[in-house]
């Protein structure tokens, strides 16, 4: 029996190795693999002495040669490929034990050349994996180093099944395809290429998926390079292991807190916000977003984008939440919050606001949205509103303390489920209507939320206004300013709706829905 090793993860390879040796298996090897064997004294073969052939274009060709190819395809039950094989003297491998170049760490390397990246791509182990895995029932593929104990006992036994060696199989499968799509996508310019080969990796089964009726797991992207400001770079330092609903609100709370340069604090319900507040220090941000809504914010996640102290962490102790984020805990904040044995405290260091490359805009790859029997693929909303692009449409000019909340509060309603209307003043959300069927319904969630602390106060929409009964609503609470798109065949009557009432009225034209 023979068994062909090339491994660029050595992983398990001496355990591997020595066990297949006493069971009388030859090794054959190449390159570093074949060294790390021989150095153990244990008796291996170059890939050379096989194919009766040298590795030439350094070391590009090694392994794509007829003697190495037809050993992994022969299939014994055949007496056709018995026959060919004796009759171009083709001896059988019995394990094919390989995983490929480093390209996805690579890549991920910081001033790495594109002629240095090319060279990690693999061409003979993934052709040597899909020739092994084409024809497992007569070889047994391993790609996986956790994979190499648990199958040689099995095999030990006579007890390996097809079954198993199909799942082997699948998973070299799995392992290639992956490989490519990185390296596919790392020479990929095109936003909306013809096909799109997406790649994860399995990082945890979770307890269930959105009910406890439906099984989950969470998957990481396997793209290196796009996983430096997302959820898949946070520490998890206390708590329970996170679950479906929280990923997808810690992941909501991120992509809003990554607006803001300022001290800030996010709470976050359901994937909406449902107070956002900044201030001097983090005490006060977290004051200024729970005095937001008291309520919602039970059972809800709050991320803060500088170091938790012991005063926040205090404040933080006297709220029910899942979830706590921030870029840093200092012991004494790490020591009140880990009493709380359930609560999740997330530290991800990238999300500190003075960190320059922490802004919504350094997410350049493409957002996903799966449908049943296909994907929608769409640029990321990255769009920063400045003041120079509020147009005022109404007699009333607002001052610089309203452009101050106009941009503030835009940043939130562009992370609210649409129809959305967020109401605000100063350092803090007042109220947030998120996801209903009509406009006037969610300002009126958000106004009645408010209460009456909307005098003065700015409400910004998510979409255009489209008639005037949400601007004669905004009276009665008392805005003062509207901050809305433009764009409806009523922007008149919307207008002259807001003169009669004296309020603001400011055009951004740019649209924020959220699906």
């Amino acid at each position: 029996m023979k068994a062909l090793i090339s491994l660029s993860d050595k992983t398990n390879l001496l355990q591997m190795a020595t066990r297949l040796h006493q069971h009388g298996v030859e090794l054959i090897s190449t390159g570093g693999t074949q060294k790390t064997i021989e150095e153990a004294n244990l008796p291996v073969k170059n890939i050379s002495e096989l194919t009766h052939f040298s590795e030439i274009l350094d070391g590009r060709l090694k392994t794509l040669h007829p003697l190495v190819h037809g050993g992994l395809l022969g299939r014994s039950r055949l007496p056709t490929h018995r026959q060919q094989m004796a009759e171009h003297q083709i001896e059988r491998i019995d394990f094919l034990i390989v995983n490929l170049y480093p390209f996805k760490e690579t890549v991920s390397q910081k001033n790495n050349t594109l002629e240095a990246c090319i060279e990690q791509i693999d061409i003979g182990g993934p052709a040597m994996l899909r020739s092994a895995a084409k024809n497992f029932e007569d070889v047994i593929v391993l790609c996986d180093p956790a994979d190499y104990e648990p199958t040689i006992s099995l095999w030990e036994q006579n007890l390996l099944t097809k079954t198993h060696r199909k799942q082997l199989a699948a998973k070299a499968f799995r392992h290639t395809a992956s490989y490519d799509a990185i390296i596919a996508d790392y020479l990929t310019d095109e936003l909306f290429p013809e096909k799109i080969t997406l790649t994860f990796e399995r990082q945890q089964h979770l307890r269930y998926g959105e009910n406890p009726h439906q099984r989950a797991a969470f998957y990481v992207n396997s793209y290196p390079q796009k996983n430096l400001y997302n959820l898949t770079n946070a520490t998890q330092l206390n708590g329970k292991e996170l679950s479906y609903n929280n990923i997808q609100d810690a992941n909501a709370a991120l992509q809003l807190l990554k607006e803001f340069d300022q001290t800030t604090a996010v709470a976050i319900k359901h994937t909406n916000p449902c107070g956002v507040g900044k201030g001097k220090n983090p005490s006060d941000a977290l004051k200024n977003c729970y005095d937001a809504d008291p309520i919602s914010i039970f059972g809800g996640i709050v991320a803060i984008n500088t170091t938790i102290d012991l005063q926040t962490a205090t404040l933080l102790a006297n709220i029910f939440l899942e979830i706590v984020i921030a870029p840093h805990f200092i012991p004494e904040a790490l020591e009140l919050l880990t009493k709380k044995k359930n609560l999740r405290l997330l530290q991800m260091s990238v999300l500190e606001h003075s960190n320059p490359e922490n802004k919504a805009v350094n997410q350049q790859s493409p957002t996903f949205m799966p449908i049943e029997g296909g994907l929608l693929v769409q640029e990321t909303d990255t769009h920063q509103l400045t003041q120079n692009d509020c147009k005022i449409m109404s007699i009333l000019q607002p001052n610089q303390e309203d452009f101050e909340d106009i941009l503030f509060l835009w940043k939130i309603v562009k992370h609210t489920k649409s129809n959305a209307i967020v109401v605000g003043k100063g350092d803090k959300t007042l109220g947030i209507g998120a996801g209903q069927q009509n406009r006037i319904g969610s300002a009126l969630l958000a106004l009645t939320q408010a209460g009456t602390q909307t005098q003065g106060a700015t409400l910004v929409s998510d979409a255009f206004i489209p008639m005037r009964d949400t601007v004669d609503l905004c009276a009665k609470f008392g805005i003062k300013t509207i901050v809305q798109t433009g764009g409806s065949i009523k922007d008149p009557e919307v207008i002259e709706a807001a003169n009669q009432h004296h309020i603001v009225m400011i055009f951004t034209g740019i649209r924020h829905f959220k699906h």
